[in-house]
């Protein structure tokens, strides 16, 4: 159903609101009285354990259609072959058994788990990709209760990152891991390289204006059906069916992280999905998210993982080690 700001929400003018399925975002669209000759096409599909939502604007709606089934095609082909959910992908693979042998990989794999491990190195483990095994101990979209202490304790602290190797292998890319507790999990990263790969697909179809949203990973190019920039709301985690924030963006990308959207309440305490590799547990924080805004969806996604439920100062200078300028936005 379309959410309608509340008037603790800030002003859209008079544009009606469009919900982005489940996520973090909500899209200001100007009333369809206003919209030029171009047409607005939306589809959603759900991959990579969301929904991912595509929104184009074009006078041809057989070539938006057709562009845009290019465009889930490249995330469909991402889900396949960056989960760890799927024994035949390279993740799949790579943890059932890099501990013993490098396994090859895609060079398309290659590059998201090295930027993942720069990101690593960048905010000294509060980000770590080699948390895998630690992710499915918690388990917490099944989980009614905690692991026992002693199974995510054993876990904790041992920057898993620094045992993950990317070498070359006759030629091709290839990983090992260092031992058997190392596992790697793009879970705060790969939506984002997969946004990116589906804008690529959108503009390799002749497409400059749309927007791609997969689960609070979001990128905009070009103009909304008005003309105008897109204008984009951030839901408030303390109430979702209000927007907390709203942003303007150009070319660029969002990305929301946050403790509000997967997890469970156990004790009267609340055990979500983003863990805390020092700990062994869901990492504490008093803002329950942060977005951060970039040029690209992958640097956008990994920045906010990496410094969700950290103190702005901390945060900020993790972000300034990134090669790009990156803004917390909210």
């Amino acid at each position: 159903m379309p959410l309608h700001p509340t008037p603790d929400s800030p002003p859209f003018s008079r544009r009606r609101i469009l919900a982005l399925g489940g996520s973090a975002f909500v899209l200001a669209l100007a009333p369809r009285a206003v919209w030029r000759r171009r047409r607005l096409v939306t589809r959603s599909i759900p991959v990579m354990g969301t929904v991912a939502e595509i929104l184009v604007v074009h006078d041809d709606v057989a070539q938006a259609q057709d562009a845009i089934d290019m465009a889930f095609a490249r995330l469909r082909w991402v889900d396949a072959t960056m989960s760890r959910f799927r024994h035949d992908s390279d993740i799949g693979r790579a943890n059932a058994g890099a501990w013993k042998d490098a396994v090859v990989i895609r060079p398309e794999t290659a590059l998201v788990i090295g930027e993942a491990l720069g990101w690593a190195e960048a905010s000294h483990g509060t980000y770590d990709p080699g948390l895998a095994r630690l992710v499915e101990a918690w388990d917490v979209t099944h989980r009614t209760a905690p692991p026992e202490p002693e199974v995510f304790a054993r876990l904790a602290g041992r920057h898993f990152y620094r045992g993950v190797e990317l070498v070359t292998w006759r030629g091709r890319p290839a990983i090992r891991f260092e031992n058997p507790d190392i596992g790697i999990d793009l879970g705060g990263i790969a939506k984002g390289y997969a946004v990116d790969a589906a804008i690529a697909e959108l503009e390799g179809n002749g497409i400059h204006d749309a927007v791609v949203n997969v689960g609070g990973d979001l990128r905009a190019i070009g103009r909304s059906p008005d003309g105008d920039w897109w204008q984009v709301g951030i839901r408030d985690p303390q109430s979702p069916s209000r927007t907390s924030d709203q942003l303007e963006v150009r070319n660029q990308a969002v990305a929301t992280s946050g403790d509000y959207l997967q997890g469970f309440q156990n004790s009267g305490r609340w055990y979500h999905h983003i863990l805390d590799p020092r700990t062994g547990e869901p990492r504490r924080a008093v803002v329950h998210s942060i977005t951060v805004r970039a040029s690209t969806c992958m640097t956008a996604d990994a920045g906010a993982t990496a410094v969700f439920g950290l103190s702005m100062g901390p945060a900020r200078e993790i972000l300034e080690r990134s090669s790009e300028k990156l803004e917390v936005v909210s």
